[in-house]
């Protein structure tokens, strides 16, 4: 598969037309990942920016995400930019654009009927929130991203519980859904609850070839989410229901394997 072009931030935010959002080359960043899965079933045409890693450059000492708190006041992954809207780096907001911005005949990610729509937002502020899913997977252990998100010894320690709490929620809205004849986490069709949490989930479970591949830049970080899957509570949660939503969602409506750039192992 051809390796997709990275332009810079700088040019990514002088373009005054085309949707851009901000990537590390190789690396399935899982927010990134989702917004790039939003985007591909509102049929949207990505073009990818790289976004600078954390830290000081060595060889100017300067802060190396400068630029991009510049230009976002802030230095999370993934930016978005559209036009020339001003940059979104929230997952609730890049949502709202991307169904506002996508092809008219592409699927309707947020609901039109008022409860399933409270349903939807709720299940992703589980998934993508403060204190949901990935942010207590990033808290599992200590670390430079871990401390972004407020790791300390005793939220550590109540982590794994709430992310199985979470997993075990999800599995009991699929049971409850298979019971009315429905394969998504909302009514009868797709909605951005699917992708997001198929998405996610990444990061608790080992994920086949087939949907994410290896790269140099990957293979670290792909460790790390399998090494969650098997912390005996979690393992013990992650249901075959669980998986078979993700590999459909994924393989149905997102780019499978997905695209990610870097270097193929």
């Amino acid at each position: 598969m051809k390796s997709p072009n990275f332009i810079s931030l700088d040019e990514a935010a002088e373009m005054e037309s085309g949707t851009r959002v901000t990537f590390i080359p190789g690396m399935q960043a899982l927010y990134a990942e989702a917004l790039k899965n939003i985007c591909y079933v509102k049929e949207i045409p990505l073009i990818r920016a790289l976004h600078p890693l954390m830290g000081i450059d060595k060889e100017t000492g300067e802060d190396r995400q400068a630029r991009l708190y510049e230009l976002t006041s802030q230095t999370s992954l993934p930016t978005m930019f559209h036009d020339q809207d001003r940059p979104r780096n929230v997952w609730i907001e890049q949502l709202s654009l991307a169904e506002n911005i996508g092809k008219d005949d592409s699927p309707k990610l947020i609901p039109d009927n008022l409860q399933d729509r409270v349903d939807m937002f709720g299940l992703c502020a589980v998934i993508l929130g403060e204190d949901g899913l990935v942010w207590n997977i990033r808290i599992l252990n200590d670390s430079p991203l871990a401390r972004k998100y407020g790791y300390s010894e005793k939220a550590s320690s109540e982590a794994t519980g709430k992310i199985v709490d979470i997993i075990d929620l999800i599995n009991n809205r699929l049971e409850d859904q298979e019971k009315i004849g429905s394969q998504y986490l909302i009514g009868q069709s797709l909605t951005a609850a699917d992708i997001y949490w198929a998405t996610m989930l990444m990061s608790t479970i080992a994920t086949p070839e087939d949907i994410m591949p290896r790269t140099e830049q990957n293979q670290g970080m792909l460790m790390w989410f399998e090494a969650n899957s098997k912390i005996p509570e979690i393992d013990n949660a992650l249901t075959k229901k669980i998986q078979d939503h993700q590999h459909y969602i994924l393989k149905t409506y997102c780019e499978t394997p997905a695209v990610l750039g870097g270097t193929p192992l």
